[in-house]
């Protein structure tokens, strides 16, 4: 019995590792340090950093009852606007790539943690390519479809996909607040951190 009781205690030490480990693998859990120089580029990579920031805490923490919670007026449930905000993730990292977003092929369905994961690490490689664009309008917002490609110049990337999924991300703070589980109450988006 004492063998079955550390087993269990050992076990339950290395899950609750594991999980502290992937949680410090995940980007903006605080927000970077801000580059040194004001310059466009500089500028929409902290936008994108705080955005990053806001998915980050909005969706830390859910669990499958909440992640299918849903306003009850027809609206996205928290999984499906999170399905959403994987998706802009990518437009904004091709157009930080200077890179088409093929809309003829359907985003791959994820378990929620690995699309949390993925979404972090979107925002973050878009973050690092913008800082250092020295022009903006190099980086337009490309979509491939069945019938051809649009493009659209980066203007429509900033009040598009960007403001678009800071926009979401409160909406999953709000969906969440309405399914019992708020978001840890020490979030201080003007400072990018916890608060002590």
């Amino acid at each position: 019995m004492k063998t079955l009781i550390t087993l269990l205690i050992l076990c339950s030490m290395i899950t609750g590792r594991s999980q502290i480990i992937e949680k410090e693998t995940l980007p903006y859990a605080e927000i970077p340090e801000a580059p040194e120089y004001y310059t466009a580029g500089a500028v929409v990579a902290r936008m994108v950093d705080g955005l990053g920031f806001r998915y980050y805490w909005a969706s830390e923490g859910l669990t499958d009852a909440e992640l299918d919670y849903a306003p009850g007026n027809e609206g996205r449930t928290i999984r499906q606007t999170l399905e959403h905000l994987y998706g802009l993730s990518e437009v904004i990292l091709n157009s930080a790539k200077k890179q088409a977003t093929d809309r003829t092929e359907k985003l791959p369905e994820l378990p929620f943690e690995e699309q949390r994961k993925a979404t972090l690490e979107n925002l973050r490689s878009a973050s690092t390519l913008f800082v250092g664009a020295l022009d903006l309008g190099a980086h337009s917002v490309i979509f491939k479809r069945a019938n051809g490609e649009s493009e659209f110049p980066f203007w429509n990337n900033i009040n598009g996909p960007i403001e678009d999924a800071v926009w979401h991300a409160g909406q999953v703070v709000v969906l969440r607040r309405s399914a019992g589980n708020p978001i840890n109450p020490k979030v201080n988006v003007f400072l990018g951190k916890l608060n002590d």
